[in-house]
């Protein structure tokens, strides 16, 4: 089972103002959904919720959904978070199978970045992708993937065709030979910017344009 325990109740109270009245009593709504199984309204408490996605892996592990005495796995699917406020308005979860593939988002961790050949030549390491879309089944489901960029020199970048996956997970949208687009890079950083220019301008007219006429 997962690490993740996310208790819940079923609510009935559909519709914009008992979802406003779930939030103001420290509750989320949400919605659990798949599995050949009708839709279910949930509600679950802010403060647990909030603890959990401080960690990272929450959202790319099979969580253990438990309503009463019923546990089901689900995965998260969706998250819609306050514009302003730091407060969780709705959670979109999916049930999961042991035997059904499933397609999640999983972040990439780039290792190496300090001592990569290029960095020591004076490059900056450009992190072009911070996710991957995969599909696995749930025992398969990684909650990170590595990418060894320590080789990585100057002016080179690492492809998704580069990338090594776990075993048992492949990616949604595999490279092809037209299309494999850079995962990560290292360039050097251009510090000739705008402002700089501006500046420079200035520089420049100032010995015509300040120059004071000699008092007779």
């Amino acid at each position: 089972m997962s690490d993740f325990i996310l208790s819940a109740e079923f609510r009935d109270d559909l519709g914009k103002g008992a979802s406003r009245r779930l939030r103001r009593s420290g509750k989320v709504p949400a919605i659990l959904y798949g599995g050949d199984r009708p839709p279910r309204c949930l509600s679950m408490q802010q403060k647990d919720l909030v603890q959990m996605l401080g960690n990272e892996a929450f959202y790319s592990s099979v969580i253990t959904l438990k309503v009463g005495e019923n546990e089901q796995p689900a995965i998260l699917k969706a998250l819609h978070r306050h514009p302003a406020k730091p407060q969780i308005l709705h959670l979109d979860l999916q049930r999961v199978r042991d035997d059904v593939e499933i397609r999640m988002s999983v972040p990439l961790h780039f290792l190496g970045e300090t001592v990569a050949v290029g960095v020591k030549s004076g490059g900056s390491v450009n992190h072009i992708e911070n996710e991957l879309e995969i599909v696995c089944l749930p025992k398969f489901l990684p909650e990170f993937i590595e990418v060894d960029v320590s080789k990585l020199g100057l002016d080179e970048v690492v492809k998704l065709s580069d990338i090594k996956l776990p075993e048992g997970v492949a990616l949604a949208h595999p490279p092809t030979e037209e299309n494999d687009p850079a995962v990560v890079s290292i360039h050097k950083m251009r510090v000739h910017t705008e402002v700089e220019e501006a500046a420079e301008g200035v520089v420049a007219a100032t010995p015509a344009a300040a120059v004071e006429p000699k008092k007779e």
